[in-house]
C-alpha cells in the first residue's frame, strides 16, 4: 500500500515564473516539463466522490496510467492519501487490476461495485515542471502545475484555472515538506496552503 504525503500550495499564477526561478536557484536545474492529461471517473449517482475516493486515467510522457486514490487527510496543505498507480494500455480503465492491487477492502469494494456504471466526469489538463530536491534528509519532487479543469454540465462547459505548486515527499523525514514550504513562502509571497485536490476541485466545478 502507498501513502502519498505531499503538500499543496495555491500559487497566483502572476508568480509561475518566480516559483520556477526559486526552484531553478536551489537545485541548479532549469526543471523538466511535462503535459498531463487526465479524465477522471465516476459514476451517475457519484458512488466513488461519496466513498471518499477517485479514480482517473492519466496520458503522461512515459505512456498511460491509471490512479485510484482515497481522499486521505488534508490539514495545513499537506495531503496524505492512500493511491495506487497502474500502466494501462490506452485511455480506459482496467478495474480488476487495480481492485487487485487495492489493500484498503472498503475502498477496493466501492471501487468494484461502481465499476459497471463508470463514466467520464470531467478532465484535468496542465503542464508540470518538475525538480528533485535534496531537503532534511529527505528528498522531495517539486511541481509547479499551470492548466485548467474542464467539465461538460448541464450543456455548458465550465472551466477553472490550476496554478499550484506541489511538493511530494518521496523518502525521508514527512517534516522536510513543512521546512520547503516555509521557504517557498517566505520567497513567494501569496502562496497560501490548499488542502482541495485537483479531483475535489473537478466535482465542486461540476457542482456549480
Amino acid at each position: 500500500m502507498a501513502i502519498e504525503r505531499e503538500i499543496k500550495l495555491a500559487l497566483p499564477a502572476a508568480n509561475a515564473d518566480a516559483a520556477r526561478r526559486f526552484f531553478a536557484t536551489l537545485t541548479g536545474e532549469s526543471g523538466r516539463e511535462i503535459a498531463l492529461a487526465n479524465v477522471y471517473y465516476d459514476t451517475p449517482d457519484l458512488a466513488l466522490a461519496r466513498a471518499k475516493s477517485a479514480v482517473r486515467v492519466r496520458r503522461a510522457p512515459q505512456g498511460w496510467l491509471q490512479t485510484f486514490k482515497t481522499a486521505g487527510s488534508a490539514e495545513g496543505g499537506l495531503h496524505r492519501r492512500h493511491e495506487w498507480e497502474l500502466p494501462v494500455a490506452g485511455d480506459a480503465l482496467d478495474i480488476d487490476a487495480l481492485v487487485a492491487v487495492c489493500d484498503v477492502p472498503e475502498a477496493g469494494a466501492a471501487l468494484r461495485d461502481a465499476a459497471p456504471t463508470l463514466h467520464a466526469l470531467f478532465r484535468t489538463d496542465f503542464s508540470r515542471t518538475l525538480w528533485r530536491i535534496a531537503i532534511g534528509g529527505a528528498t522531495i519532487e517539486a511541481a509547479v502545475d499551470l492548466g485548467e479543469i474542464t467539465v461538460q454540465a448541464d450543456d455548458e462547459t465550465r472551466r477553472e484555472p490550476i496554478s499550484e505548486i506541489e511538493l511530494e515527499l518521496i523518502d525521508g523525514p514527512e517534516t522536510a515538506l513543512a521546512t520547503l514550504a516555509a521557504e517557498l513562502q517566505q520567497a513567494l509571497p501569496g502562496l497560501t496552503p490548499d488542502n482541495i485536490s485537483k479531483a475535489q476541485r473537478g466535482y465542486r466545478l461540476r457542482a456549480q
